[in-house]
């Protein structure tokens, strides 16, 4: 089975997945992906865009099940369409897996490469940087500190416990808190030497990149 050659963005909540994700994703040989995207866009009119509006609407979060087959569906769409060209695009994804439980239903699609861990080493710094985002994206409810404070604690004891699954020669850790330019450039130190070892899979393969 072919799994998705895979780079994981990951870190807490405004630690700039989304950010650096996009960045990447506008490079030649990246495709970007980021959960939270995925789920805003699905059709309320199919069979997974009802599901996850049965929960959504109550309130619930949506099975990890449910989770990995809305994202998978997503995957083989973008894959059909020519937008991702699996063979021989990086996956860059953020978002997901959000626990340990959609790390392990995600074993059988994805080769992790390696996971980008954002760390954020002041937590109180990066609470004030969320709050002001929100306020400036007129996200009200998103810079009350309570809630703020609730994504952190749900990122403690769910998804932080996502590291423990991958080998730790797997993981680079980068400051997320450094400029937005020093993060892209100790990510893109990373991503780089993957990306060419991959092309040079794909050449003594006889593939095209």
């Amino acid at each position: 089975m072919h799994r998705h050659q895979t780079v994981l963005l990951f870190g807490p909540p405004g630690s700039g997945k989304g950010t650096q994700g996009r960045i990447l994703g506008d490079i030649p040989g990246y495709y970007h992906c980021a959960c939270g995207d995925v789920f805003r866009r699905l059709d309320p009119n199919t069979e997974l865009g009802q599901t996850f509006l049965s929960y959504s609407s109550r309130g619930e979060l949506v099975p990890d099940e449910v989770t990995v087959k809305i994202w998978h569906a997503h995957i083989k769409k973008v894959e059909a369409v020519g937008a991702y060209k699996s063979h021989s695009d990086l996956l860059i994804l953020d978002g997901i897996p959000r626990n340990v439980e959609q790390a392990k239903l995600l074993d059988e699609e994805l080769e992790v490469l390696r996971l980008i861990n954002l760390a954020c080493p002041d937590e109180e710094a990066m609470i004030e940087r969320l709050r002001r985002r929100a306020l400036k994206e007129n996200r009200a409810d998103d810079a009350k500190e309570d809630v703020i404070r609730h994504r952190w604690d749900v990122y403690r004891a769910e998804t932080q416990h996502v590291l423990d699954h991958y080998p730790a020669e797997m993981i680079s850790e980068v400051n997320a808190q450094n400029s937005p330019a020093e993060v892209l450039r100790d990510v893109l130190d990373i991503v780089i030497p993957i990306q060419t070892a991959h092309y040079r899979r794909l050449a003594a393969e006889g593939q095209t990149a």
